[in-house]
């Protein structure tokens, strides 16, 4: 049985009241949910009410979702939407940082190892911050398109369904986002090269 399966299987006997199965799908996704949050939400413990709020509502939401799509794309959109809520009502914009293990998925980019030289620590901080600069001057929608696909994983179907886009539009941002961080990195990299 996938992972697609078991999910349905935990979602309709939550459906059917049995709360022990939502609550083995909270604990399942509670830290992925709780990562999604935490780049809107810098806070850690308004970080975890907002996750918080985010599973409550999804409880309640249950009976009305259909499975039309996976458990985890439903409950990803649930978040964003709360932590976006969250932080209108605060009046406060959402954050773009991003931290390195984020940055090793760009194509074309350079994938640092884990080498504890002080040259490489220097490296590793300066793509962190060439890749979060390049994060923060997009379009939301471009970022949040990018975030869901290298980040969380998701296939381009999923990112249409979350974005309310058509694939092709979800396809050509993504395209626009790494064509974007690529040329903020590519000097980077090009200097990397050609050090002895």
């Amino acid at each position: 049985m996938g992972e697609h399966e078991i999910d349905t299987e935990l979602v309709q006997r939550a459906q059917k009241g049995d709360k022990s199965a939502f609550d083995l799908l909270v604990r399942k996704y509670q830290h992925r949910i709780a990562a999604v949050v935490s780049r809107f939400v810098r806070n850690p413990a308004e970080c975890q009410d907002v996750v918080q709020d985010s599973f409550i509502k999804a409880y309640r939401s249950l009976p009305g979702f259909r499975g039309e799509s996976q458990f985890y794309t439903w409950m990803y959109r649930i978040a964003v939407n709360t932590a976006k809520n969250h932080l209108a009502s605060q009046k406060r914009r959402p954050g773009a940082d991003v931290e390195l293990e984020d940055a090793e998925f760009i194509e074309g980019g350079i994938y640092v190892q884990n080498n504890d030289t002080p040259e490489h620590e220097l490296l590793r901080e300066e793509l962190a911050q060439v890749v979060s600069k390049a994060l923060a001057q997009l379009p939301e929608e471009i970022r949040q398109a990018i975030t869901l696909r290298e980040m969380e994983g998701l296939s381009y179907e999923e990112i249409a369904e979350v974005m309310n886009s058509p694939v092709g539009t979800v396809r050509s941002r993504i395209f626009r986002a790494r064509e974007a961080i690529d040329a903020r990195l590519r000097p980077l990299y090009e200097s990397q090269r050609v050090r002895p």
